[in-house]
């Protein structure tokens, strides 16, 4: 498979490009480095993405923006960031990759816990995050019958523990290589309209 991967870069998105790499034509995107740069925050610059890169199989995307703050501190702009990088980023390479999805292609995003299992500072972070499991979901029923989306949702990463530990109390932190897992099924598997909730469960 031809797969292009947004976000190859970070800490997620080495791991699953390492992966993936090992079977599949990988084409790394990143906002300044990788094979081809395209900013997410921007359309345009996503649209130009496409028409350099032509048709592929499957779309991976581990980039995406989100601040966190308090409630009551919380910005219109702070909001905004969320809103245009993870959120509309993710959803507009979908909406523009579309013309570039061969048959059976498919799109797999990410998104996280605090949608269900709320953090302090995390407002952005769950209506984002709630916003991008209903668009896969309902953008599963219209996708052609070939064509298949999903969404990968990690827990905090054990790499990351020493950072954001203060935020999830309580919560087991879960290996990356556990999260390539996620991406794997979505990219080489049948599903459509999933959520894999890596690390962590509703159930809490």
């Amino acid at each position: 498979m031809r797969i292009v991967h947004v976000g190859a870069s970070g800490v997620i998105g080495k791991a699953v490009s390492a992966e993936l790499a090992r079977r599949h034509d990988l084409i790394a995107v990143g906002r300044s480095t990788g094979d081809f740069q395209a900013d997410i925050d921007n359309p345009s610059s996503i649209s130009r993405m496409f028409s350099q890169i032509g048709e592929f199989d499957a779309l991976i995307c581990t980039a995406g923006a989100v601040q966190f703050a308090p409630l009551a501190d919380f910005t219109i702009e702070q909001y905004a960031i969320g809103l245009q990088s993870k959120l509309m980023g993710q959803v507009n390479l979908v909406r523009l990759g579309l013309e570039f999805l061969r048959e059976e292609g498919s799109f797999t995003l990410t998104s996280g816990p605090t949608n269900d299992d709320p953090i302090s500072l995390g407002t952005s972070s769950a209506m984002v995050n709630g916003a991008l499991e209903g668009f896969v979901r309902s953008a599963a029923i219209e996708l052609r019958q070939d064509r298949r989306i999903n969404l990968v949702s990690p827990t905090m990463l054990e790499e990351s523990s020493r950072l954001y530990s203060p935020y999830f109390q309580g919560s087991k932190a879960v290996a990356t290589t556990d999260v390539v897992l996620g991406y794997v099924k979505s990219v080489e598997g049948r599903q459509t309209g999933c959520v894999y909730r890596i690390g962590w469960s509703r159930d809490r």
